[in-house]
């Protein structure tokens, strides 16, 4: 049975950086420590453990069965110490210091940062990082203190989940569609997402329109299908909050689909107070601009 007497808990981050990018050249460069005594490293600890953590292949450093293991109970215990210390060096004004939010960028470009100014006005020594990402980031590792996504994420012991509101989808295009009626819509021209976008309920939707509408451009970028959409390329369900702000119009006044904002946060977001501040921010915003977001058709 393995001992951890002689293990140098400092090897932990080293361990878990290089079992995620395999490679010690890449560990190196992310943590400033040369190749050769991370491998010294790496050696001493899989001599401590008694246990052999990585193989190395073609490909890189691979773990091995224990070293998942290894690796799984080691982003815990790292993120413990991290929350460990982050909440013990928390300054006397609790709006001081950083606070990373990651979302998909168009809740950033045509929502939240309106709203960035009057929060730094009411907390100056406040740093919001903004990371434009649809990808799950590691709350364990902290790379993301708050995240936001459309749809229920997977349980993760590391973050906690609520619902923070609905998300409106309508019609929009160029003004040369704004008078086709719904009953022609399948007769159209439609911008849509490529086929790795395809289980989306935007695309869902598209997918069970009658008569199915033609194709006639495939983006992978929300962006491009606004820019698409405004050059006249054809019609597209986009984002109520986008179409307006964009000046498109809006083709008939229904909200053809709705999908949830999940607000995900680190389990100890609660405990510490500029978390609770940036929390409350984003719930308070949410519900100033609830109409935008959900596509209520606001009456002349």
């Amino acid at each position: 049975m393995a001992t951890s007497n002689d293990f140098d808990w400092n090897d932990i981050p080293l361990i878990l950086a290089l079992a995620r990018s395999g490679s010690m050249s890449a560990t190196g460069r992310q943590l400033g420590v040369d190749a050769s005594t991370i491998s010294r490293r790496i050696a001493a600890a899989e001599k401590a453990l008694k246990l052999r953590l990585f193989i190395r292949d073609n490909t890189g450093y691979q773990l091995t069965d224990a070293g998942q293991v290894f690796v799984e109970h080691g982003e815990a215990v790292y993120g413990n110490v991290q929350s460990m210390l982050q909440a013990s060096s928390q300054e006397a004004d609790a709006t001081v210091g950083t606070v990373n939010i990651t979302s998909i960028d168009f809740l950033f470009d045509y929502w939240l940062l309106d709203h960035v100014p009057a929060l730094h006005a009411q907390h100056p020594h406040l740093q919001l990082t903004l990371q434009a990402e649809n990808q799950n980031l590691s709350f364990t590792r902290r790379e993301a203190d708050f995240a936001l996504r459309l749809g229920k994420p997977s349980e993760d012991a590391a973050l906690v989940m609520r619902k923070l509101g609905d998300l409106g989808f309508a019609v929009y295009g160029h003004a040369r569609f704004a008078d086709t009626p719904r009953g022609c819509w399948g007769t159209q021209p439609w911008i849509a997402y490529d086929d790795a976008l395809a289980c989306t309920g935007e695309m869902q939707w598209l997918a069970a329109m009658e008569p199915q509408p033609r194709k006639v451009l495939k983006v992978n970028s929300l962006s491009t299908m606004v820019r698409a959409c405004r050059a006249g390329v054809g019609m597209a369900l986009l984002p109520c909050i986008m179409g307006q702000q964009e000046g498109l119009r809006r083709i008939g006044e229904n909200v053809e689909v709705q999908r949830d904002i999940w607000l995900l946060s680190h389990r100890d977001a609660g405990s510490i107070a500029r978390f609770k501040t940036v929390s409350s921010w984003l719930s308070q915003v949410y519900a100033s601009n609830e109409h935008l977001l959900c596509g209520a058709v606001l009456n002349p």
